[in-house]
């Protein structure tokens, strides 16, 4: 669903009222303080780094007025220190403390450029690159949902003018009074997250129906553990984006070969090889099954780590990489590993859902694949029987995450729960923290503080 698409009714966004400022200090009180750092490849190795405190951030909100009938006035949208432009086929990626830029659209990526000139004023960059003979002209908002403009110039030939949608993470939201309704379910987070002794976790939780406001909260959402199978989704998402530049076709084949077989999860194991897959096939496998040989495979196909790794950076996604291939322990012991973040992961979910990294058709499919999925050990097995859900697990000895949408009509979210830790009380930990939000959407009221 796009997000001109949302139904806004009053019936979905419930009673238009004033948030207690309780509420909110409550929601900022309880947050956990993020202190653990990457968790380690197995073996020994450097020391985890700690990573930057991070509290539950429940984003821009509202002045509160004493007078009786007066609505809070929404405060002005903060400033990021990085943002990127959506425009159809491409991004634009702005740094405005490093001052560089990326650009990367169906018809080339420039890589990180630097522009020592870059003009930072007002809550807006601009600035000009460029760039093996063209040159973009840049205006971009630090302001998520802001418009922003680029102009491409080519030797003799006449600009082409881009505009779209300023991304950040969060995106602000779009209704700041009703995403107030969101924040108490910050402290219930962070209850089950203080409660998880053994397993460090981190969730990151953003609102998709306009029903509070498209609010993003997080506890611990700068959290830092081995990404395990949920870096499937980016590798997923760069090989649809070919596919909406028109560069692939889905219906391509590629030959598998003995050689590419390797173990855990997955079903492609199981098959005869040589033989030629399917690009959709892969794609499928790579979700619904978590299959490792279709990870791999289309990590060769797309052209290694770098690609989907240019991805990752053209979003600003700084907790992620992809650094090895899946089983690959040689690699893992020599602390090559894959990481990503709860604020990563949403800021992904988010970009595919709104339309703005992929196409609608692009974006049904890839959510279509995540509904799909047959390892329901976590948010499906926490939910009651028939809640509809579209999501990616992650498994490792010391890592347990489950991230994707809940698809209740009405109240669509998009949650990423990860933990480091033993799989076994992690597993656990996801279902609690995947429960705390299903139980606050279907009876908010339950998530106010007691004094």
């Amino acid at each position: 669903m796009r997000k001109s698409d949302k139904k806004r009714s009053s019936s979905q966004s419930g009673p238009f009222s004033r948030v207690p400022l309780k509420w909110l200090t409550a929601a900022v009180a309880l947050a956990v303080v993020a202190t653990t750092g990457p968790a380690t490849a197995d073996g020994p190795g450097p020391a985890a780094t700690p990573e930057p405190t991070h509290q539950a951030e429940p984003g821009y909100g509202a002045e509160q007025s004493d007078e009786p009938g007066v609505e809070p006035t929404p405060e002005r949208a903060p400033t990021s220190e990085v943002s990127w432009l959506s425009f159809p086929g491409g991004v634009f990626a702005v740094d405005s403390l490093g001052h560089t830029v990326r650009y990367r659209a169906c018809d080339g990526d420039t890589g990180r450029v630097a522009d020592p000139d870059m003009r930072v004023a007002a809550g807006v960059a601009s600035g000009e690159v460029t760039v093996e003979g063209r040159s973009y002209r840049y205006r971009v908002p630090l302001v998520g949902r802001s418009q922003g403009t680029l102009a491409v110039t080519r030797r003799h030939h006449p600009p082409t003018e881009l505009t779209g949608v300023v991304v950040t993470s969060p995106q602000p939201p779009t209704d700041p009074v009703a995403g107030a309704e969101l924040f108490p379910l910050s402290g219930q987070l962070a209850r089950v997250v203080a409660d998880a002794s053994l397993n460090p976790s981190g969730v990151t939780v953003r609102d998709l129906s306009g029903r509070y406001g498209d609010q993003q909260i997080a506890v611990n959402g700068a959290l830092r553990p081995k990404a395990a199978s949920v870096i499937k989704l980016w590798i997923l998402v760069e090989l649809l984006r070919r596919v909406d530049c028109g560069q692939v076709s889905l219906d391509d084949g590629v030959l598998v070969t003995p050689a590419d077989v390797v173990g855990g999860t997955g079903q492609l194991q199981f098959e005869t090889f040589p033989q030629v897959v399917t690009l959709h096939r892969l794609a499928q496998y790579l979700i619904k099954y978590s299959d490792n040989i279709a990870a791999n495979v289309l990590i060769t196909y797309l052209g290694g780590f770098a690609p989907v790794n240019a991805l990752i950076d053209s979003m600003n996604q700084r907790s992620t990489i992809l650094a090895r291939r899946m089983l690959d322990s040689a690699a893992a012991q020599r602390g090559e590993e894959n990481y990503t973040s709860p604020d990563d992961v949403v800021s992904l979910l988010g970009a595919v859902w709104d339309g703005e990294i992929l196409s609608p058709a692009s974006r049904d499919l890839m959510i279509g694949f995540m509904r799909e999925q047959t390892l329901n050990t976590k948010i499906p097995a926490a939910l009651p029987p028939g809640v509809p859900v579209a999501h990616k697990t992650g498994d490792l000895p010391d890592a347990s995450h489950d991230v994707g949408y809940y698809l209740i009509p009405g109240s669509e979210t998009a949650v990423a729960f990860l933990t480091a830790g033993p799989m076994e009380t992690g597993d656990e930990t996801v279902r609690r923290m995947a429960r705390t939000v299903y139980d606050f959407l279907v009876t908010p009221t339950e998530g106010a503080y007691e004094e």
